[in-house]
């Protein structure tokens, strides 16, 4: 990869901070040590941020409770994942969907229960609307199969993110809702018919919106090219990777999503801010 250029008057505009969690501010159940230090900086420079996530396998406060114990703050307002992402989806744009299927875990079922969406089970002989496929760490082969049943059917088919995998530091793969999409897909012949979470710009848009921001004013850091980098690219921000987790300075050289800016991780990141206000 050639030398980059660094613009430090694009940085110097940035108040928001959309931050990947995996991989970027701690792997698995890891903290890294330098993102504390990071948070301090985010502090001193009145950057405000919000946390960001793919993994539909827990509820925001859950998210919450692992961060806190992590030593870092934050509030239900802080924290965006693809769950919610699926929820203003539907009410937004499928006013006519309130009974659901849901593949994954209670954390997940329980959410658009909280919305007020009726989630059907195996019991209960009600029909649903849509079928809603997400991070099941807790998967039951009758309930994919229902699953299937039902999308053979017909029924809208919305997947929660894209991603085929989990992170982990851990010495096993987790298999993540893109694969168990990819599952149904070839069981049923149907793709999902929509999928949320990054690289959805949607995800983006809400988070400018919700904090009244311009896209001038927001950068996305994460740690692929694919979800974090694409996404930040369809919304029209600037697009941070960290390589402190899934990316190597060797896919960046053939990705075509180009990221505006490569860091080694977010203490770099939190120098350059610093440097950026100094020279405005």
């Amino acid at each position: 990869m050639s030398k980059q250029v660094i613009d430090l008057d694009r940085l110097s505009n940035i108040r928001h901070i959309v931050l990947d969690m995996d991989g970027t501010i701690y792997n698995g159940s890891k903290l890294f040590y330098f993102t504390s230090d990071f948070f301090k900086t985010l502090k001193e420079l009145d950057i405000h941020y919000t946390y960001l996530t793919n993994n539909s396998s827990r509820k925001v406060t859950q998210y919450l409770k692992i961060l806190h114990s992590m030593g870092l703050e934050g509030t239900k307002e802080d924290i965006y994942t693809s769950t919610l992402a699926t929820i203003d989806y539907l009410v937004s744009q499928r006013k006519d969907i309130t009974k659901l299927y849901v593949l994954g875990t209670e954390g997940l079922r329980s959410e658009f229960r909280e919305s007020g969406f009726l989630v059907v089970g195996e019991e209960d002989g009600k029909e649903p609307d849509a079928v809603i496929v997400g991070f099941d760490t807790s998967l039951v082969y009758e309930h994919l199969c229902k699953a299937g049943y039902w999308i053979k059917l017909g029924k809208p088919f919305i997947a929660t993110h894209p991603d085929r995998i989990c992170p982990t530091d851990q010495p096993t793969l987790l298999v993540d809702c893109g694969a168990i999409c990819a599952s149904l897909e070839s069981a049923t012949g149907r793709a999902p018919d929509v999928v949320l979470g990054k690289p959805d710009p949607g995800m983006i848009w809400g988070i400018l919106e919700h904090n009244h921001l311009k896209k001038d004013e927001v950068a996305m850091v994460g740690d692929r090219l694919y979800t974090d980098i694409e996404m930040a690219h369809r919304a029209g921000v600037m697009g941070i990777l960290v390589l402190s987790g899934e990316a190597t300075k060797d896919d960046v050289v053939g990705s075509f999503s180009q990221p505006d800016l490569v860091v080694e991780n977010i203490r770099e990141l939190g120098d350059l801010l610093v440097e950026s206000r100094s020279q405005r």
